[in-house]
């Protein structure tokens, strides 16, 4: 027992030893605060911070790049021209020798059955079409339609099994600040995937009234026709054009949203070609001097500056001086938001307008309508279809009224805008849809007559050459 107790005081004692030891040697002393009552106060956001972290680390780009390399396509062009004659061509009377030339640029699957969606500038004066798939394969493709004003084709090839396609996802809801691939087969080396964000939407580059999609992705020559995917790997534009001196990539890409793109590629398939809805309405352009001095570069929406008569934005009272909003529930900034969901619709469909009126905001339904204006093809002209007061005042029931003339007609003295035109060369015109047509044909190293009625109704015959 006694034994017992002298091991437990010797235990005790040890601990005691260590104990004392540590705080001596190891252990800080406690630290005290004084706080200065004078000293200022700021108060910081209480914002939860992600524990995952900012930026492209929180952001997982390899299922959308898995779901699309392979229905990205890599898109051959063979278009032929002719060399400028030579003394012996002459000699000999060769019509020249035809050169073959080979463009290159990417394409996107949109069906198992092969349909391709990519850019008119793509396939533009083809003779010859090959597409060749991530694995490899290549087929000869069948040009299906095309839209230059979108800057979107169609194209199909025969495989002989399902392919892999992307469906068109919903560009309208893409973010200015969204991740984004781009995605394309420049070199025939498989796809390629490049990263960036959305910088910005409805983009109108130049004089184009067409919307894009901005992004900081890196697209090169020969991604054009590409896939432009968010981070679920739906597709949301079609790549198609790059701002450079160079040429190359310096750090802004363009794309076709995809609802345009989708709207495009319905209509050619249904149609055989582009159904295109029109609101009817004018908008000053808004760093003209004329918008620069009235305020109008300042105004967030698109100021009406004229109603086209019996349009749909006519027959809806839309006036001179309305501020465009909002079209359903698309906010309306500027005149590229307009154009770009307008772009999507067809004649028929219905939209609902809000305008700003006097202070007053206004919802107007508006049913769209088939272009009645166009300027044509090589003269330049613009020209409208007949309205059924025309038709009475010029008592005709078919025909194209000229609204405007280039600045070289009218140095010549022609008093042509009001005259409505008859034939092109003999050929009757109906509408603008056939001016542009006939127009088209026209050379500007031959002789082109066209008979028309003047704004007395007297009937001329005019020879341009």
């Amino acid at each position: 027992m006694k034994r017992i107790t002298s091991l437990l005081v010797v235990a005790i004692f040890g601990g005691l030893i260590t104990l004392g030891g540590y705080k001596l040697l190891f252990e800080k002393g406690r630290t005290s605060y004084t706080w200065n009552e004078d000293l200022p106060v700021f108060q910081t956001s209480n914002t939860p911070v992600s524990s995952a972290g900012a930026g492209i680390n929180a952001v997982d780009f390899t299922t959308a790049a898995e779901n699309t390399v392979n229905a990205v396509v890599h898109v051959k062009n063979l278009t032929v021209s002719k060399a400028a004659p030579s003394f012996l061509d002459f000699f000999y009377g060769s019509e020249g020798r035809q050169i073959p030339q080979v463009g290159t640029g990417s394409g996107v699957i949109i069906s198992p059955d092969g349909y391709i969606v990519t850019n008119n500038h793509v396939i533009d004066r083809s003779t010859e079409l090959k597409v060749t798939l991530n694995n490899n394969k290549s087929y000869d493709a069948e040009l299906i339609g095309t839209d230059p004003n979108s800057d979107i084709a169609l194209i199909k090839i025969e495989a002989d099994r399902a392919l892999p396609y992307l469906a068109f996802g919903d560009s309208d809801n893409t973010k200015v600040g969204e991740w984004v691939l781009a995605v394309g087969n420049p070199f025939n080396l498989t796809s390629t995937v490049t990263a960036g964000i959305v910088s910005a939407k409805a983009r109108a580059l130049g004089r184009s009234d067409q919307s894009f999609i901005q992004t900081d992705a890196a697209v090169n020559p020969g991604n054009s026709g590409g896939a432009l995917v968010n981070t679920n790997g739906d597709l949301i534009g079609i790549n198609t054009a790059i701002t450079s001196q160079t040429g190359s990539y310096v750090g802004y890409s363009f794309a076709v949203p995809s609802n345009i793109a989708k709207k495009v590629v319905e209509d050619i398939l249904e149609y055989g070609n582009v159904q295109k809805g029109m609101l009817g309405i004018s908008a000053p352009r808004v760093n003209s001097p004329y918008a620069i001095e009235n305020g109008l570069d300042e105004i967030e929406g698109v100021y009406v500056e004229g109603v086209e008569e019996e349009s749909g934005a006519d027959e809806a009272g839309l006036v001179e001086g309305d501020v465009i909003k909002q079209i359903d529930n698309i906010k309306i900034r500027r005149f590229a938001d307009l154009t770009g969901y307008i772009s999507t619709k067809r004649p028929g469909d219905e939209v609902q307008v809000t305008v700003e009126r006097d202070g007053e905001s206004l919802l107007l339904p508006v049913t769209l309508k088939e272009r009645q204006s166009l300027i044509v093809p090589v003269m330049g002209l613009s020209v409208k279809n007949l309205t059924e007061n025309d038709k009475k005042i010029y008592k005709v029931k078919k025909g194209v009224k000229i609204t405007g003339v280039p600045e070289v007609y009218r140095k010549d003295g022609l008093e042509l805008v009001g005259s409505v035109i008859l034939e092109i060369d003999g050929q009757p015109i109906e509408d603008i849809q056939d001016a542009r047509v006939e127009f088209g044909k026209i050379t500007r190293y031959g002789k082109t007559v066209i008979t028309l009625l003047n704004k007395k109704g007297e009937r001329e015959r005019v020879i341009f050459q």
